[in-house]
């Protein structure tokens, strides 16, 4: 070796005395380099195995666990790291599979059902919860009647068909059925949740959700014959109150029945939760403009108005209003603040009845977490009836309070407030909370509850049938995790057997790739076969530039490998072609710079005769970088991850001496882009680029580019000549000079003509540069024309149309000679009537066709309210009197052009003002004057760009978007709410809320007055507003399923 390898031998002989592995082992690119170091001083023809196989690193020592941390990828006899670590030792048994265990999943004994969180309906399952345990409302449930009948055939439920709940009534009995006997730790409510109509990816108002679900709910069972069922929300939930309003005049006394099933308590400003009922029947004085109208003296009078409660129900629903709509930031905001509550509540001081049983006991208490009130997470404390133990509820996870205790102090520390308040100190029997936002007391009663709520036969089948599933699915798991325990004993021993036989040493050998052999060691993923197309050279062996991704290995296990797992293509032979090439490249990379200095002598000598050889400038220049890449790129350090995209491109760079090419394939005809060198520069150059084209100096240049250059000479003075003729003849419309005006009628002339603008700006660059351009042989007119054959525009139009020219007679006389002319468009001026002065009028030939003028007009405003992502400008107005002066300064105009305005704002559907109508049926083009000032007056202010101006804000908004939702943006720009804007456009006042912008005229660049009211009237709050929309979305989720 030490005489056929070079250097080769020094990089060798430390390896084989045996140096410790970690410290000789050298990084991967030093291991590259020595690998093809002997390519220095053996030429490519010189090639022998021994340096194949000092390519291929056949005879580097293996690596030595415990000693080498990690595996050397510049090693292929490197079988460390590889995730052999994971089987050689003790494996738990666990470790080989991923399933936990189905017990997991079953129910515990003597605890509660969860319910699945859907992605955002944690409120949802809170309430489930709390009227699952209300042992009344159950009971009425199981006695509603069921569509399940039909479901039932002979003596059970037909077993190819799952039940699908109809009704929400079904939905809700199926839930609890589930709730109270199934045997997994949690179960599903998506069908209850998809039959209401809930988005589960978006949090919504839980105490909306309460009160318009519970509506639902009662009007669905009102329907029902049973008594029990009919009226058992009125029975639990449904109590009395009535708004009684004393006049201090008379002492009349006016009530206001009402039922309610919650009542909603304002908690700002208050400790104590029955600080809150106080507020809540305190009494309210109406004086001043808020005064009341009593019937009985005929006038307004000062009064007082307060709520009495009539009558409580069963089950009393505390709503603490933790959500209030803040009107400066114009969203709804959580009140963080602490406010205690007792486990005992007497209600008797409350109720205007006395004497009958008012002591309510704590059932409830329904929890938000997070500190914002459109995020955050709810959790629910509820009180078994039948055992008294309190239990958390948390979607899936339940957990029993100790010692039949509420507990509230964990929840209340896992989310800090903003604010710094301490908690105040609670005595027995009293919680304080800062995120409970409902709380729900039960009548305290000397009776004990009915333990025995039996779930109806129909139902308990269904769940049966449901445990029965989840049964078989515990058996199903429990022998995958069994399966995949014997598979991962079997790979285990597999793994111990095969390791120890992979190293090759200087028996025969194989390689496979170090990506196959690291997934054969995964646990988590199954084995594939062996695919080693990706690494083979075009020769179909292994490629010597892949041998850093490849590990060597025996036979032996190669033979196991391939008949457990298949595969292929088995790679054992080296490629010796690839070899020598490469060493053809590195030995080329290493003499560039000479090669370059070389060249560079020999070009500046003279070429003499015919031996030289045409070489293109632009290669001259880039050779050696050209030389570089296509060297590098044969090396093998392209990325191999190159993009299609990216190879493409570079295919279509020029590659060397193509830069002379001809669109034929031949010697280009320009002397300027090529160079004539030696034919030794020649010889040095194609050592590099073998398949660059060779143009000896005595080669003719191409024949047909030749042809096509005389063509092109007398092409071009032919274009000169027809460009310097027709710039003769039309002088003026060349120059754009003297050119006549509608405005301005020229009196030399009665008559007209009109262009296309883009036929004379294309003939003037024409004229200015023929050579380049190519000429215009004919006036095409039939764009200015509808598919009738008439006009499309009116005389108006044309002043201030910029796609039509206007052309003399004597200058349409020479167009007529020197281009073709499709149709010809012309205005006459003429005078009518025998009053002196005598009225003008214009005609126009074709005349006006009004069915497409008519057309083009609608498409131009369907245009306008067809608009997406367009911008308007909202103007606030403070004071009345400074609206024209303050928001549009430019619109302060003298009372003469008031009134002009006032001409221009013409209903849609009026008649064009420049439009006359004859007698006898034609249509002939009008225009007096006065109406042409107005109308040029208006196109001029329509043109100006909106300025805006102070007080005035820019928004984007759609044509589909409605009067409601611009209120609200402006709203949130102008921190004005939408009931207090009163929107104008034009003097026309906006109200229709659902009406569309494009249907109330609003086009973009619209200037839209807002005038705030000032102030409020009564007790009108924003969070009235927030109320409403919260309210009329629930609605419409909820009861579009009745």
């Amino acid at each position: 070796l030490k005489g056929s390898l070079g250097g080769a031998a020094v990089w060798s002989l430390p390896l084989a005395q045996g140096a410790p592995r970690a410290k000789a082992m050298a990084p991967r690119l030093q291991l590259e380099k020595a690998a093809w170091r002997w390519a220095e001083t053996v030429r490519p023809e010189e090639v022998s195995q021994e340096h194949i196989e000092t390519a291929y690193r056949i005879w580097l020592e293996p690596c030595i666990r415990g000693v080498c941390r990690r595996n050397c990828k510049g090693n292929p006899n490197c079988l460390v790291g590889i995730g052999e670590h994971i089987w050689l030792g003790e494996i738990d048994e666990n470790s080989f599979h991923n399933i936990d265990d189905p017990n997991c999943e079953r129910r515990k004994k003597n605890s509660f059902v969860g319910l699945t969180n859907l992605g955002a309906t944690c409120y949802v399952n809170t309430f489930l919860q709390v009227w699952f345990l209300n042992l009344e409302l159950r009971q009425a449930l199981y006695l509603c009647p069921s569509t399940c009948s039909d479901y039932m055939m002979g003596d059970g439920i037909q077993e190819e068909k799952d039940y699908e709940p109809q009704t929400i009534c079904e939905h809700l009995q199926y839930l609890f059925a589930l709730l109270q006997n199934s045997n997994r730790r949690y179960i599903d409510p998506s069908g209850f949740v998809k039959a209401l109509g809930l988005d589960t990816g978006q949090q919504q108002d839980a105490q909306e959700f309460s009160k318009l679900f519970m509506s639902l709910l009662e009007d669905t069972l009102s329907k029902q014959k049973n008594p029990d069922v009919r009226n058992i929300v009125q029975q639990q939930f449904c109590g009395e109150y009535a708004y009684v309003t004393v006049c201090n005049q008379c002492g009349r006394e006016s009530k206001l029945l009402s039922k309610f099933y919650e009542l909603e308590l304002n908690i700002q400003g208050h400790k104590q939760l029955t600080d809150c009922i106080s507020e809540f029947l305190k009494e309210e004085k109406l004086e001043g403009d808020n005064r009341y109208f009593c019937e009985n003296c005929q006038s307004k009078q000062n009064a007082t108005r307060k709520i009495r409660l009539l009558s409580l129900p069963c089950t009393l629903n505390l709503q603490l209003m933790r959500f209030v709509f803040d009107r400066q930031t114009g969203h709804k905001k959580k009140l963080n603040t602490y406010i205690g509550f007792s486990e005992i509540l007497d209600m008797e001081p409350y109720v205007e009845h006395k004497g009958g049983s008012y002591v309510y006991e704590l059932s409830a208490v329904l929890i938000h977490r997070g500190v914002s009130a459109y995020s955050g997470h709810y959790i629910a404390h509820v009180k078994d009836p039948q055992s008294g133990e309190w239990y958390k509820f948390n979607d899936e996870d339940i957990e029993k309070m100790e010692g039949k205790k509420l507990q509230l102090g964990i929840e209340e520390d896992l989310e800090p407030s903003k604010s710094q308040t301490r908690k105040p100190k609670c005595g027995k029997g009293t919680h304080c909370s800062r995120n409970a936002y409902m709380l729900v007391y039960r009548l305290q009663t000397q009776e004990k509850p009915n333990t025995t709520v039996q779930v109806p036969a129909f139902l308990q089948e269904l769940v049966d049938r449901d445990n029965s599933k989840f049964e078989e699915w515990c058996i199903e798991m429990a022998e995958m995790r069994k399966q995949s325990v014997d598979k991962g004993k079997a790979k285990h021993e597999e793994v111990k057997e095969l390791y120890q036989r992979l190293p090759a040493g200087a028996e025969p050998y194989e390689f496979v790739s170090l990506e196959w052999l690291q997934k054969w060691l995964d646990e988590s993923t199954p084995t594939k076969p062996i695919d080693n197309h990706a690494c083979l050279c075009s020769h179909d062996k292994l490629h010597p530039d892949k041998i850093s991704i490849m590990k060597r290995i025996s036979e032996y296990a190669a033979d196991i490998f391939y008949s457990r797992y298949g595969g292929g293509p088995r790679l054992t032979a080296l490629c010796k072609e690839c070899v020598v090439e490469r060493c053809r490249v590195l030995r080329l990379k290493s003499q560039l710079n000479e090669d370059y200095k070389t060249v560079n002598n020999l070009l500046k000598a003279t070429v003499k005769g015919n031996d030289g050889f045409w070489v293109g400038k632009s290669s001259l220049r880039s050779w050696r970088q050209l030389a570089l890449e296509q060297l590098d790129e044969q090396d093998g350090d392209v990325d191999q991850n190159e993009s299609k995209e990216e190879r493409k491109e570079e295919e279509e760079e020029l590659n060397f001496n193509e830069d002379i090419l001809c669109p034929h394939g031949e010697l280009c005809i320009s002397e300027n882009e090529r160079r004539l060198v030696s034919k030794e520069a020649w010889s040095k150059l194609q050592q590099y680029f073998p398949k660059a084209p060779e143009f000896p100096s005595y080669r003719e240049c191409c024949s047909q580019c030749k042809i096509l250059e005389r063509e092109g000479e007398e092409n071009e003075a032919l274009h000169k000549m027809i460009a310097n003729e027709q710039k003769t003849s039309l002088p003026n419309l060349f120059q754009d000079k003297n050119r006549p005006c509608l405005s301005n009628w020229p009196e030399e002339t009665d008559v007209l003509y009109i262009v296309s603008q883009f036929f004379v700006e294309e003939w003037r660059k024409f004229v200015r540069k023929p050579t380049r351009c190519s000429p215009v042989s004919s006036v095409g007119n039939s764009a200015l024309l509808c598919p009738h054959g008439g006009l499309m525009f009116t005389f108006a139009c044309c002043v201030f149309l910029h796609s039509i020219a206007l052309i003399w007679p004597s200058e349409w006389q020479m167009i007529q000679k020197l281009f073709v002319v499709d149709h010809v468009i012309k205005i006459i001026r003429t005078e009518v009537g025998d009053v002196n002065p005598s009225e003008t009028q214009y005609i126009s030939e074709p005349k006006l066709c009004p069915e497409c003028r008519e057309g083009l007009l609608c498409q131009q405003q369907r245009d306008l309210r067809e608009y997406t992502q367009a911008t308007i400008y909202v103007h606030k107005v403070v004071d009345n009197k400074k609206v024209m002066k303050d928001s549009a300064p430019e619109l302060n105009v003298s009372s003469s052009e008031t009134e002009e305005d006032k001409e221009e704002a013409k209903p849609d559907g009026e008649k064009d003002p420049d439009f006359n109508q004859s007698n006898g049926g034609t249509k002939r083009q009008k225009i007096t004057h006065q109406n042409y000032i107005a109308y040029q007056k208006q196109v001029i202010r329509r043109s100006m760009r909106h300025r805006k101006v102070r007080g005035e804000k820019a928004l984007l908004v759609s044509a589909n978007q409605t009067l409601k939702e611009l209120k609200i943006q402006i709203m949130h720009a102008f921190s004005v709410a939408p009931f207090d804007q009163n929107l104008s456009i034009d003097g026309k006042i906006l109200s229709d809320d659902c009406a569309t912008l494009g249907t109330l005229g609003v086009i973009p660049e619209s200037v839209i007055l807002c005038m705030p009211e000032e102030g409020f009237k009564g007790k009108l709050h924003l969070s009235c507003f927030a109320h409403e929309c919260s309210e009329s979305y629930c609605k419409f989720l909820l009861k579009r399923r009745l």
